[in-house]
Protein backbone atom coordinates (compact mmCIF):
# COMPACT_ATOMS: atom_id res chain seq x y z
CA UNK A 1 0.00 0.00 0.00
CA UNK A 2 3.17 2.47 1.05
CA UNK A 3 4.54 2.18 -2.85
CA UNK A 4 0.82 2.64 -4.38
CA UNK A 5 0.08 5.84 -2.24
CA UNK A 6 3.61 7.44 -2.46
CA UNK A 7 3.50 6.73 -6.54
CA UNK A 8 -0.45 8.48 -6.68
CA UNK A 9 0.76 10.94 -3.96
CA UNK A 10 3.53 12.14 -6.73
CA UNK A 11 1.57 12.16 -9.66
CA UNK A 12 -1.32 14.01 -8.54
CA UNK A 13 0.50 16.50 -6.32
CA UNK A 14 2.44 17.46 -9.45
CA UNK A 15 -0.73 17.56 -11.20
CA UNK A 16 -2.40 19.49 -8.55
CA UNK A 17 0.96 22.14 -8.29
CA UNK A 18 0.27 22.84 -12.27
CA UNK A 19 -3.59 23.57 -11.92
CA UNK A 20 -2.62 26.20 -8.83
CA UNK A 21 0.28 28.10 -10.69
CA UNK A 22 -1.69 28.42 -13.63
CA UNK A 23 -4.80 29.87 -11.29
CA UNK A 24 -2.45 32.12 -9.43
CA UNK A 25 -0.77 33.50 -12.66
CA UNK A 26 -4.38 33.96 -13.99
CA UNK A 27 -5.70 35.85 -11.65
CA UNK A 28 -2.29 38.31 -11.61
CA UNK A 29 -2.60 38.98 -14.92
CA UNK A 30 -6.59 39.94 -14.59
CA UNK A 31 -7.66 36.58 -16.55
CA UNK A 32 -9.65 35.37 -13.25
CA UNK A 33 -12.83 34.72 -15.36
CA UNK A 34 -10.62 32.01 -17.54
CA UNK A 35 -10.41 29.99 -14.53
CA UNK A 36 -13.43 27.90 -15.41
CA UNK A 37 -11.98 26.91 -18.31
CA UNK A 38 -9.11 25.53 -16.57
CA UNK A 39 -11.41 23.42 -14.35
CA UNK A 40 -13.38 22.25 -17.48
CA UNK A 41 -10.20 20.20 -18.84
CA UNK A 42 -9.15 19.51 -15.15
CA UNK A 43 -12.46 17.53 -14.96
CA UNK A 44 -12.43 16.00 -18.38
CA UNK A 45 -8.95 15.06 -17.60
CA UNK A 46 -10.25 13.42 -14.41
CA UNK A 47 -13.03 11.50 -16.18
CA UNK A 48 -10.82 10.14 -18.85
CA UNK A 49 -7.70 9.23 -16.39
CA UNK A 50 -10.93 6.90 -14.54
CA UNK A 51 -11.71 5.53 -18.06
CA UNK A 52 -8.57 4.79 -18.92
CA UNK A 53 -8.48 2.61 -15.06
CA UNK A 54 -11.52 1.23 -16.11
CA UNK A 55 -10.54 0.15 -19.68
CA UNK A 56 -7.13 -1.33 -18.43
CA UNK A 57 -8.94 -3.70 -15.22
CA UNK A 58 -11.06 -5.10 -17.83
CA UNK A 59 -8.37 -6.13 -19.99
CA UNK A 60 -6.90 -7.61 -16.89
CA UNK A 61 -10.06 -9.15 -15.58
CA UNK A 62 -10.29 -11.31 -19.22
CA UNK A 63 -6.85 -12.31 -19.54
CA UNK A 64 -5.81 -16.23 -18.46
CA UNK A 65 -3.06 -17.04 -16.68
CA UNK A 66 -0.42 -17.27 -19.35
CA UNK A 67 -1.23 -13.80 -20.79
CA UNK A 68 -1.94 -12.15 -17.27
CA UNK A 69 1.70 -13.10 -16.40
CA UNK A 70 2.83 -11.63 -19.47
CA UNK A 71 0.57 -8.75 -19.25
CA UNK A 72 2.17 -8.21 -15.24
CA UNK A 73 5.62 -8.46 -16.96
CA UNK A 74 5.40 -6.37 -19.41
CA UNK A 75 3.21 -3.64 -17.87
CA UNK A 76 5.64 -3.01 -15.11
CA UNK A 77 8.75 -2.68 -17.23
CA UNK A 78 6.36 -0.21 -19.43
CA UNK A 79 5.90 1.34 -15.51
CA UNK A 80 9.48 1.20 -14.68
CA UNK A 81 10.27 3.60 -18.06
CA UNK A 82 7.54 6.27 -17.49
CA UNK A 83 8.40 6.31 -13.76
CA UNK A 84 11.86 6.92 -13.98
CA UNK A 85 11.53 9.52 -17.10
CA UNK A 86 9.37 11.13 -14.75
CA UNK A 87 11.67 11.18 -12.04
CA UNK A 88 14.17 12.53 -14.27
CA UNK A 89 12.27 14.99 -15.89
CA UNK A 90 11.33 16.90 -12.21
CA UNK A 91 15.10 16.74 -11.08
CA UNK A 92 16.15 18.58 -14.09
CA UNK A 93 12.78 21.08 -14.97
CA UNK A 94 11.78 21.06 -11.55
CA UNK A 95 13.23 24.32 -10.00
CA UNK A 96 12.10 26.10 -13.59
CA UNK A 97 8.20 24.88 -13.65
CA UNK A 98 6.67 28.15 -12.78
CA UNK A 99 8.21 29.69 -15.52
CA UNK A 100 7.67 26.70 -17.97
CA UNK A 101 4.06 26.20 -16.73
CA UNK A 102 3.51 30.30 -17.36
CA UNK A 103 4.85 30.41 -20.58
CA UNK A 104 2.46 27.47 -21.65
CA UNK A 105 -0.32 28.93 -20.26
CA UNK A 106 0.24 32.06 -22.65
CA UNK A 107 0.74 29.70 -25.87
CA UNK A 108 -2.63 27.81 -24.81
CA UNK A 109 -4.91 31.57 -24.46
CA UNK A 110 -2.86 32.72 -27.39
CA UNK A 111 -4.21 29.97 -29.60
CA UNK A 112 -7.87 30.17 -28.25
CA UNK A 113 -9.17 31.34 -24.56
CA UNK A 114 -11.45 28.27 -24.17
CA UNK A 115 -10.08 25.99 -26.19
CA UNK A 116 -6.77 26.78 -25.30
CA UNK A 117 -7.07 26.49 -22.10
CA UNK A 118 -9.21 23.20 -21.46
CA UNK A 119 -6.78 21.53 -23.86
CA UNK A 120 -3.68 22.54 -21.94
CA UNK A 121 -5.64 21.70 -18.71
CA UNK A 122 -6.50 18.64 -19.89
CA UNK A 123 -2.76 16.99 -21.38
CA UNK A 124 -1.45 18.01 -18.07
CA UNK A 125 -3.59 16.36 -15.53
CA UNK A 126 -4.81 13.40 -18.23
CA UNK A 127 -0.84 12.73 -18.53
CA UNK A 128 -0.45 12.45 -14.63
CA UNK A 129 -3.64 10.11 -14.29
CA UNK A 130 -2.65 8.33 -17.54
CA UNK A 131 1.24 7.31 -15.81
CA UNK A 132 -0.98 7.11 -12.33
CA UNK A 133 -2.93 4.47 -13.56
CA UNK A 134 -0.07 2.47 -15.67
CA UNK A 135 2.51 2.60 -12.58
CA UNK A 136 -0.46 1.31 -10.79
CA UNK A 137 -1.51 -1.72 -12.80
CA UNK A 138 1.60 -3.86 -12.16
CA UNK A 139 0.38 -3.41 -8.43
CA UNK A 140 -3.23 -4.40 -8.73
CA UNK A 141 -2.64 -7.85 -9.19
CA UNK A 142 -1.18 -9.20 -6.60
CA UNK A 143 -2.48 -6.20 -4.33
CA UNK A 144 -5.96 -5.34 -5.61
CA UNK A 145 -7.27 -4.03 -2.36
CA UNK A 146 -3.46 -2.13 -1.37
CA UNK A 147 -3.77 -0.36 -4.39
CA UNK A 148 -6.91 1.11 -4.19
CA UNK A 149 -6.27 1.98 -0.60
CA UNK A 150 -2.78 3.39 -1.81
CA UNK A 151 -3.81 5.61 -4.00
CA UNK A 152 -7.15 6.68 -1.58
CA UNK A 153 -4.84 7.51 0.94
CA UNK A 154 -2.26 9.37 -1.79
CA UNK A 155 -5.19 11.42 -3.53
CA UNK A 156 -6.13 12.59 0.11
CA UNK A 157 -2.89 13.47 1.29
CA UNK A 158 -1.82 15.30 -2.34
CA UNK A 159 -4.40 17.43 -2.02
CA UNK A 160 -4.52 18.28 1.42
CA UNK A 161 -0.81 19.31 1.16
CA UNK A 162 -1.45 21.56 -2.12
CA UNK A 163 -4.71 23.07 -0.28
CA UNK A 164 -2.16 23.65 2.75
CA UNK A 165 0.05 25.49 0.46
CA UNK A 166 -1.70 27.47 -1.63
CA UNK A 167 -4.54 28.22 0.54
CA UNK A 168 -3.44 28.23 3.87
CA UNK A 169 0.20 29.51 2.93
CA UNK A 170 2.32 26.65 4.55
CA UNK A 171 5.50 27.18 2.97
CA UNK A 172 6.93 23.43 1.96
CA UNK A 173 10.49 23.17 0.75
CA UNK A 174 9.66 21.71 -3.31
CA UNK A 175 13.20 21.17 -3.77
CA UNK A 176 14.01 18.82 -0.60
CA UNK A 177 9.94 17.10 -1.22
CA UNK A 178 10.61 15.93 -4.65
CA UNK A 179 14.16 15.16 -3.91
CA UNK A 180 13.50 12.61 -1.10
CA UNK A 181 10.34 11.25 -3.13
CA UNK A 182 12.30 10.78 -5.86
CA UNK A 183 14.61 8.75 -4.00
CA UNK A 184 12.12 6.62 -2.58
CA UNK A 185 10.50 6.65 -5.98
CA UNK A 186 14.11 4.47 -7.75
CA UNK A 187 13.67 2.26 -5.22
CA UNK A 188 10.17 1.38 -5.46
CA UNK A 189 10.89 1.74 -9.57
CA UNK A 190 13.90 -1.05 -9.04
CA UNK A 191 11.25 -3.03 -6.98
CA UNK A 192 8.46 -2.68 -10.28
CA UNK A 193 11.96 -3.82 -12.61
CA UNK A 194 12.50 -6.77 -10.64
CA UNK A 195 9.02 -7.67 -10.30
CA UNK A 196 8.40 -7.61 -14.44
CA UNK A 197 11.42 -9.85 -15.01
CA UNK A 198 10.46 -11.97 -12.01
CA UNK A 199 7.05 -12.21 -14.21
CA UNK A 200 8.32 -12.61 -17.48
CA UNK A 201 10.77 -15.58 -16.68
CA UNK A 202 7.54 -17.56 -15.24
CA UNK A 203 5.58 -16.75 -18.62
CA UNK A 204 8.95 -18.01 -20.27
CA UNK A 205 8.53 -21.38 -17.99
CA UNK A 206 4.89 -21.58 -18.69
CA UNK A 207 5.23 -21.99 -22.29
CA UNK A 208 8.02 -24.52 -21.97
CA UNK A 209 10.71 -22.37 -23.20
CA UNK A 210 14.14 -21.84 -20.89
CA UNK A 211 16.32 -18.86 -19.61
CA UNK A 212 19.26 -20.74 -18.51
CA UNK A 213 21.07 -19.41 -15.65
CA UNK A 214 18.96 -16.10 -15.78
CA UNK A 215 15.84 -17.36 -13.90
CA UNK A 216 17.46 -19.99 -11.45
CA UNK A 217 17.41 -19.24 -8.23
CA UNK A 218 20.10 -17.02 -7.06
CA UNK A 219 18.31 -17.44 -3.21
CA UNK A 220 15.83 -18.81 -1.00
CA UNK A 221 14.91 -17.78 2.92
CA UNK A 222 13.04 -20.20 2.99
CA UNK A 223 10.44 -18.16 4.66
CA UNK A 224 6.70 -18.64 4.27
CA UNK A 225 4.57 -16.57 2.28
CA UNK A 226 2.22 -15.59 4.89
CA UNK A 227 4.62 -15.18 7.80
CA UNK A 228 5.67 -11.25 8.95
CA UNK A 229 8.62 -11.40 6.59
CA UNK A 230 6.69 -13.52 3.49
CA UNK A 231 6.32 -12.21 0.58
CA UNK A 232 2.11 -11.50 2.06
CA UNK A 233 3.16 -10.47 5.41
CA UNK A 234 2.86 -7.50 7.05
CA UNK A 235 6.63 -6.22 6.78
CA UNK A 236 7.31 -8.38 3.93
CA UNK A 237 4.77 -6.94 1.52
CA UNK A 238 5.56 -3.06 2.54
CA UNK A 239 9.70 -3.96 1.89
CA UNK A 240 8.55 -5.82 -1.29
CA UNK A 241 6.81 -2.55 -2.67
CA UNK A 242 9.68 -0.16 -1.33
CA UNK A 243 12.51 -1.65 -1.72
CA UNK A 244 12.17 -4.84 -4.13
CA UNK A 245 12.16 -7.22 -1.26
CA UNK A 246 11.61 -11.01 -1.91
CA UNK A 247 12.00 -14.60 0.37
CA UNK A 248 13.14 -15.87 -3.03
CA UNK A 249 14.71 -14.41 -6.28
CA UNK A 250 15.94 -15.27 -9.53
CA UNK A 251 19.24 -14.28 -10.62
CA UNK A 252 18.00 -12.38 -13.31
CA UNK A 253 15.55 -10.20 -10.56
CA UNK A 254 18.61 -9.50 -8.85
CA UNK A 255 20.78 -8.38 -11.54
CA UNK A 256 17.81 -6.26 -12.67
CA UNK A 257 17.70 -4.61 -9.50
CA UNK A 258 20.88 -3.87 -8.16
CA UNK A 259 21.67 -2.66 -12.04
CA UNK A 260 18.70 -0.83 -11.60
CA UNK A 261 19.45 0.98 -8.55
CA UNK A 262 23.31 1.45 -8.50
CA UNK A 263 22.45 3.37 -11.76
CA UNK A 264 19.45 5.90 -11.25
CA UNK A 265 20.25 5.88 -7.70
CA UNK A 266 23.09 7.79 -7.59
CA UNK A 267 22.31 9.70 -10.35
CA UNK A 268 19.28 11.51 -9.27
CA UNK A 269 20.80 12.22 -6.38
CA UNK A 270 23.47 13.53 -8.07
CA UNK A 271 20.67 15.75 -10.15
CA UNK A 272 19.38 17.00 -6.86
CA UNK A 273 22.53 18.30 -5.33
CA UNK A 274 24.70 19.57 -8.49
CA UNK A 275 22.51 20.63 -10.83
CA UNK A 276 25.24 22.86 -12.41
CA UNK A 277 27.23 19.49 -13.51
CA UNK A 278 24.39 18.69 -15.57
CA UNK A 279 23.75 21.99 -16.83
CA UNK A 280 27.24 22.55 -17.41
CA UNK A 281 27.35 18.98 -20.24
CA UNK A 282 24.39 20.40 -21.63
CA UNK A 283 26.49 23.36 -22.69
CA UNK A 284 28.84 21.31 -23.55
CA UNK A 285 27.26 18.80 -26.06
CA UNK A 286 25.47 21.97 -27.25
CA UNK A 287 28.66 23.67 -28.61
CA UNK A 288 29.98 20.56 -29.61
CA UNK A 289 27.02 19.95 -32.02
CA UNK A 290 27.78 23.39 -33.33
CA UNK A 291 31.66 23.18 -34.04
CA UNK A 292 30.45 19.83 -35.45
CA UNK A 293 28.00 21.21 -37.72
Amino acid sequence: MLGQALITFREVLEAALIVAITLAYLSRTGRAGMTRHLWTGVWLAVGASLAAGVVVGLIYGQLDEEALTLFEGVSALVAVVLLTSMILWMALKGPSMQEEVRTQVERATLKGAAVGLVAFAFVVVFREGLETVLFLTPFAGGEPAGTVVGAIVGVSASLVISYMMFKVGVRVDLKKFFYVTSVLLVLVAAGLAGYGVHELIEHQEEVGASVGWFGSIAYDLGIPDNSLMGNHGVIGSILAVMFGYSVKMEWGRVLVQLTYTSIFLPLTVLLYKRPELFARLTRLTARRGETSG
